[in-house]
């Protein structure tokens, strides 16, 4: 099934060039880009995709503060890729259970393994989802029956 992708970076070029390489990798359907943080937001509140490609420094509003509304606002996270230029974020990109960090410029191979880091997690997800749904739908048939009886 493919992933559908947002891709949100105040760079033009990256925008462009992240959008192409994903063509390249297949099943993944790139919804929607953005060019800042208040973007990202609506963008992901709209589309509500699988994946995100998220630059870390935009103005305004930094790819963290895009994390911190969206939970403020409790909107459902998507798996977040970080695409910066900068290492120096990468801790703090995993602090916030990022899927992955980018650096730019992309490399091909690096993109592609982002993009099988975010599907695994997606499908291992999808797979704990169901096992709890089994899991409640067990105990709630195990739940002792009450039994009304009536007397005159």
């Amino acid at each position: 099934m493919p992933l559908s992708a947002v891709i949100v970076d105040d760079e033009q070029l990256a925008r462009d060039e992240l959008a192409y390489l994903l063509k390249d990798v297949g099943d993944i359907n790139v919804v929607a880009q953005g060019k800042n943080g208040v973007e990202a937001v609506n963008l992901i509140r709209e589309h509500n995709p699988d994946l995100v490609f998220l630059d870390v420094q935009m103005p305004g509003l930094d790819g963290f503060g895009v994390i911190k509304k969206l939970l403020d606002r409790k909107v459902p996270l998507p798996k977040i890729v970080f695409a910066t230029a900068f290492d120096q974020y990468a801790v703090k990109a995993f602090e916030v259970n990022a899927v992955d960090y980018l650096l730019k410029p992309f490399d091909k191979k690096r993109v592609l393994q982002s993009v099988q880091k975010a599907r695994a997690k997606l499908e291992s997800s999808a797979t704990s989802s169901d096992k709890l749904e089994t899991l409640v739908r067990m105990l709630e048939s195990q739940k002792p029956q009450t039994s009304k009886i009536l007397i005159k």
